[in-house]
């Protein structure tokens, strides 16, 4: 495990772009996660873009990985194949890279699902790691390596999420209570829950609340957090439950109503 992976996947996850800093190391990524739709039979073409920020070539190698989402948010990536992997299916126009300071490099990649595919989700990710590694230096000289994992999600003919509310609750984060919805995924393809909600507290106090940008994998039910929504360079408001919330959470062109009280 390398020392980027942690602050790569809150930014997979927080969709912003993906940056990566060692010695030998120095990229940014865009996009930070791919959403596309394939057709059985049919290539997809698709492009990420790779910027080196170091000040001397960068030398990178690329390849494809499974991952597995955690309990806690946190992604494990695998290189041996899930017995259901779709990374067969998946070309890469090369493995390795050499990239001068500065410049930026748009990297292709295919997915061709066999004809005759079922409708699912196709998850993999594209891996782009350093190869020098930083040496990290203490009581014990070590390399550490570092790479970012782009998360690609590919929804197979008519793959589609089907997401339900399967309860509400009050959940300690960070020493604070945070309201939590449960949220199942019955559907074969991951989804995500957006829009805003309305929100008055214990003291009165009346807030509009987002949910976390959280993909929910077909088949799993996922803790999404319900938070404040906070204005730039204000603080983020203190919560006093019990909390009672009213509104509609989105995901696609369907939505989900709300209308409950979280209390600890």
């Amino acid at each position: 495990m390398n020392t980027l992976l942690g602050s790569a996947l809150a930014c997979v996850l927080l969709s912003a772009p993906l940056t990566g800093h060692a010695q030998g190391f120095a990229a940014y990524i865009t996009p930070p996660r791919f959403e596309v739709k394939a057709v059985p039979g049919q290539p997809l073409r698709q492009v990420l873009e790779i910027q080196h920020a170091g000040q001397e070539k960068g030398n990178y190698r690329v390849y494809t990985s499974d991952w597995t989402l955690n309990a806690d948010n946190s992604v494990t990536f695998s290189d041996a194949l899930f017995p259901d992997s779709c990374r067969p299916w998946v070309a890469i126009e090369r493995r390795e890279l050499v990239i001068e300071p500065g410049a930026r490099y748009r990297f292709r990649f295919e997915i061709t699902p066999p004809p005759g595919t079922p409708a699912r989700e196709c998850r993999f990710a594209i891996m782009v790691e350093g190869l020098e590694p930083a040496l990290v230096q203490g009581s014990l000289n070590f390399p550490v390596g570092g790479r970012i994992g782009v998360i690609v999600y590919a929804a197979i003919g008519d793959a589609a999420p089907q997401l339900e509310i399967a309860g509400t609750r009050v959940m300690a984060q960070g020493g604070q209570s945070t309201a939590v919805v449960d949220v199942r995924n019955r559907g074969n393809a991951h989804g995500r829950l957006e829009g805003f909600v309305n929100g008055i507290d214990a003291s009165g106090a009346r807030f509009e609340l987002a949910p976390a940008d959280l993909p929910i994998l077909p088949g799993e039910t996922r803790a999404v957090t319900l938070s404040p929504v906070v204005e730039d360079g204000k603080p983020a408001p203190v919560v006093r439950f019990p909390l009672v919330v009213t509104g509609k959470l989105e995901w696609g062109r369907n939505s989900v109503p709300l209308d409950t009280r979280f209390a600890p």
